[in-house]
């Protein structure tokens, strides 16, 4: 009844505001309920499959009422699995209730996101080109009308607040905030090094379009976006990608050896101007860092495969072991960096044969919404600690000799030591990147997001209620209200950022359920977690499958650093000696060494 109010509410409100409003600007269609205007004074709302009806959606079948009423909210399930830790432990080691706890964790999640793709920007109804146009980023909620008398639909002030002005007073850091689950900075620049993969913004056409073309785990950050870029990174002999060595160590070769284009100041010298599959990973030592690493275990596997295939040529042993890194990489974002995001007690799993008998569609298109929410911009810390050294941000930026300086083994040790930043509850973004959380508000606005209580909707969790049930916060609360004039005006960025964490976790409740869903259905939508494609064959036999099935942070680090294996964990307390890792013994070894500080930067890394 309250929702339905406020619904009337608005839509009252809107023919106030302006006369010729679309009638469709106030959100009457509740439940992923689709509206459509009839002229300027009438709607309708589609209800189909949503299992609800009447004329606003809000009326639920019967079935429909049997599960939310016995449904329980996001936080509670939340609780449930970061409590409990010795019953737990019990459901970890029952593996048919692991597998089906895990089941419906993947099928759960992954219905939230359309498939096929539904909106872009420019088409908020259904079309060819919104489904087929690859350059577009998809959207998960049509934007916002342009003859909508409020920048949010009806809801707020006419003109959204000063987007600089709204980062200094409610995003821009006072004092370090370390974030309370202990994220390490590994984890940082693990997610933008990931990430990078397929949130490619395209500057030139704007933020609604992206350069990834495979929309997904594709590994392009590694192998380059063309062909021709891949060509020139490989070895194009045992299947290898080409390097360098130093002080006995593998390293990426330089752009002047290989000739790909990267993104360098002119200060930086050809020696340290390193060439790997993303133009941009010269931004800072942590992407290079990684991606010095995953150089390693693609030679690495290349050996492994040659000494059981010596008949293969270098094409198959490349493309094998392509498909063998996709697997480790999926393994190691669901099992060891979403498992410790989610602070659940439950044991993630990376088997795609639970989805086998489910309804699930292999493909995948990247949301815009998936790509700003992944602005992590307060895990960065002020200054970044590497062994004795201590570097700015004016030291640490395109500064590739930190990677040959340090040496990988050190730098994994050292920041899997150092504390990241609180991401929920604002002013955690430190001042020297405070620019590119003012950009993406701006370029948010350009793609005409719906407010923050309009995507928890979408997401099934209730839309606050006030600005202090937003931020639990009544300074914050009243610099909002002040701002936006209503709660449910309030963006999606800037919402997500001032959220109020939940407790004793890194981020607020609205990012972990729409994250998590965009997520699992891009990793599990991968084509290698298909039935077609998920079997030992297609990984070169039993040992290449055993390599993905085995994969973890730890055990990609310990084969690829020379000496004593170092600690590698998204988690600080979790410094301990690390389990014994079998190394293959055709292992390739290589050094490295760097890691990156600007990991929040997402895609947009030329701009620090």
């Amino acid at each position: 009844m309250q929702r339905l109010t406020r619904t009337l509410f608005f839509l009252a409100l809107g023919c106030l505001l302006c006369e010729a409003a679309n009638p469709c600007c106030s959100e009457p269609c509740q439940n992923r309920g689709v509206c459509t205007a009839l002229g300027k004074d009438s709607y309708e709302c589609d209800c189909t499959r949503t299992g609800y009806h009447g004329q606003n959606c809000t009326a639920p079948e019967f079935l429909t009422w049997v599960k939310i009423t016995l449904k329980p909210s996001p936080n509670t399930v939340h609780y449930l699995l970061t409590h409990f830790k010795a019953f737990w432990n019990i459901i970890n080691n029952i593996s048919f209730l692991r597998d089906g706890i895990m089941r419906y964790v993947l099928t759960s999640r992954s219905h939230f996101i359309d498939s096929p793709p539904t909106y872009n920007v420019d088409y908020g109804y259904k079309s060819w080109e919104a489904y087929s146009n690859l350059s577009y980023y998809t959207r998960t909620l049509p934007p916002v009308s342009e003859d909508c008398p409020t920048p949010m639909g009806v809801a707020g002030k006419k003109q959204l607040p000063d987007a600089k002005l709204l980062a200094e007073k409610l995003l821009m850091r006072r004092q370090f905030i370390p974030d309370p689950q202990q994220t390490s900075l590994m984890f940082g620049f693990f997610a933008q090094h990931f990430t990078h993969q397929f949130f490619k913004t395209d500057t030139k056409r704007g933020p609604a379009f992206t350069l990834a073309k495979g929309h997904g785990v594709d590994l392009n950050h590694i192998y380059g976006d063309n062909l021709d870029r891949q060509n020139k990174l490989r070895l194009f002999k045992d299947g290898k990608l080409r390097h360098q060595v130093l002080n006995g160590e593998v390293y990426p070769p330089t752009v002047k050896d290989v000739g790909v284009h990267m993104h360098y100041p002119p200060h930086v010298s050809d020696s340290y101007r390193f060439a790997v599959g993303h133009e941009a990973f010269g931004l800072v030592p942590g992407l290079m860092m990684y991606a010095t690493i995953w150089l390693r275990e693609h030679n690495r596997v290349c050996d492994v495969l040659k000494e059981v295939h010596p008949d293969w040529d270098d094409e198959r042993l490349f493309q094998t072991t392509r498909l063998i890194l996709t697997g480790e990489t999926i393994k190691i974002v669901i099992e060891d960096y979403v498992q410790h995001l989610s602070g659940y007690h439950f044991k993630l799993k990376f088997d795609p044969e639970l989805l086998f008998n489910q309804r699930f569609q292999y493909q995948n298109r990247i949301s815009s919404e998936f790509n700003t929410l992944y602005h992590w911009h307060p895990l960065m810390p002020d200054t970044f600690h590497i062994e004795e050294m201590e570097y700015n941000y004016k030291q640490f930026v395109f500064n590739t000799s930190v990677v040959t300086e340090h040496g990988i083994s050190s730098l994994v040790e050292s920041f899997s030591k150092q504390v990241a930043g609180r991401v929920a509850g604002g002013r955690n973004v430190p001042a020297p990147i405070l620019h590119v959380a003012i950009k993406s508000i701006e370029e948010s606005r350009k793609m005409r997001y719906q407010s923050l209580n309009a995507y928890r909707k979408r997401f099934s969790m209730k839309p606050y209620s006030s600005f202090e049930d937003m931020t639990g916060d009544k300074e914050m609360a009243a610099l909002l209200e002040e701002m936006y004039g209503h709660v449910d005006a309030v963006e999606l960025y800037p919402g997500l950022l001032i959220e109020k964490p939940r407790q004793d976790a890194i981020f607020g409740e609205t990012m972990v359920e729409m994250g998590a869903p965009f997520s699992l259905k891009g990793l599990m939508g991968n084509p290698i977690c298909s039935p077609e494609y998920w079997k030992p064959s297609t990984f070169g036999g039993s040992v290449g499958f055993d390599i993905v099935n085995t994969a973890s942070l730890q055990r990609l680090v310990c084969n690829n650093v020379r000496g004593p294996c170092p600690v590698a964990s998204f988690h600080v307390t979790d410094v301990k000696e690390p389990d014994s890792v079998i190394i293959n013994s055709s292992t390739s070894h290589s050094g490295g060494s760097s890691i990156n500080p600007t990991v929040i930067l997402k895609e947009r890394t030329t701009e620090l």
